[in-house]
C-alpha cells in the first residue's frame, strides 16, 4: 500500500510540471488573439474569487452573516473604498450580524 503513495506523488508532480511546462514549450511567440489575451488576463481574478467566495460564507457562524459581509464589501468596493476599509467594514458587519442576529 505504501508504494502507491509514491506513485500518486509522482503522478501529481508530473501533472503539475506538465501544466506549467507545456505552455512554455508550445507557445513561443506573443499571443495576439484578443479573446485569448482577455481570457488569460482574467484567470487570476476568477481563480481568487472561486477560492475566496466559499470561505466568506463558511468562515462565520451562519452563512447569513457572511452574506451580509459580502454584500457590504461589494458595496464599499463599488464606492471606491480601499482594500483595508473594505476588510474592516466587512469584519464589523460580521461582528454586528453575529452579535445581534444570532
Amino acid at each position: 500500500m505504501e508504494h502507491n503513495i509514491w506513485l500518486y506523488i509522482l503522478v501529481m508532480a508530473g501533472v503539475s510540471y506538465l501544466i506549467r511546462a507545456v505552455p512554455l514549450v508550445l507557445i513561443r511567440r506573443e499571443i495576439t488573439n484578443r479573446t485569448i489575451r482577455s481570457f488569460l488576463y482574467y484567470v487570476p481574478y476568477v481563480t481568487l474569487s472561486v477560492m475566496t467566495f466559499p470561505a466568506i460564507l463558511e468562515a462565520t457562524q451562519t452563512p447569513w452573516s457572511g452574506l451580509a459581509a459580502l454584500a457590504a464589501g461589494i458595496l464599499m468596493a463599488w464606492r471606491g473604498r480601499s482594500l483595508f476599509q473594505v476588510a474592516v467594514g466587512s469584519c464589523l458587519v460580521v461582528l454586528a450580524a453575529e452579535l445581534f442576529l444570532v
